[in-house]
């Protein structure tokens, strides 16, 4: 009878060992999916964290826009016996160091010169003249400076247009 009982035993643990390695892969493959699940997870927030910083930075800038619009502008009209004024000359100077920390940023200047093809992809027509002959959109004027972020229009040059 030992002999059986010992046989049995040996069947039992057999048994016990089978289910228990199944339990292990079980188990083991649970936490390799949770492992993967986790792992999406953080990915997914990391990209989302960046999203929202590239949009915070994206709409702060927007809203600097027209400040340095009016900076330029009044860069631009400066009255001619300021000229050589140093003070006047320190505040046109602000321009460049705005123009590098926005740069710095990867806000850039949509080229609008005169001469330039038209592309309405960076630049809005808002004026366009009707008595210009040809056959090719060009920009006659750029009326207010466009800006890319990063590569991406965060607003286009509002220009004339003419044809040549």
């Amino acid at each position: 009878m030992a002999k059986n009982e010992e046989q049995d035993q040996t069947i039992i643990d057999e048994q016990a060992a089978e289910h228990a390695d199944g339990r292990i892969a079980e188990l083991t493959a649970d936490m390799q999916r949770q492992r993967a699940d986790f792992e999406n997870y953080r990915k997914r927030v990391e990209l989302e964290k960046d999203a929202i910083r590239e949009s915070s930075k994206a709409a702060t800038i927007v809203k600097l826009l027209p400040v340095i619009d009016n900076i330029d502008r009044a860069v631009a009209h400066m009255p001619e016996e300021l000229q050589d004024n140093n003070w006047a000359q320190g505040i046109a100077g602000l321009t460049k160091q705005l123009d590098k920390v926005v740069k710095d940023f990867g806000l850039e200047r949509i080229d609008a010169s005169a001469g330039i093809a038209f592309d309405p992809h960076y630049h809005e027509a808002v004026m366009f003249d009707e008595t210009a002959e040809g056959d090719q959109e060009v920009i006659a004027e750029e009326l207010q400076t466009g800006y890319t972020l990063n590569g991406d229009v965060v607003r286009p040059s509002m220009v004339k247009v003419t044809k040549q």
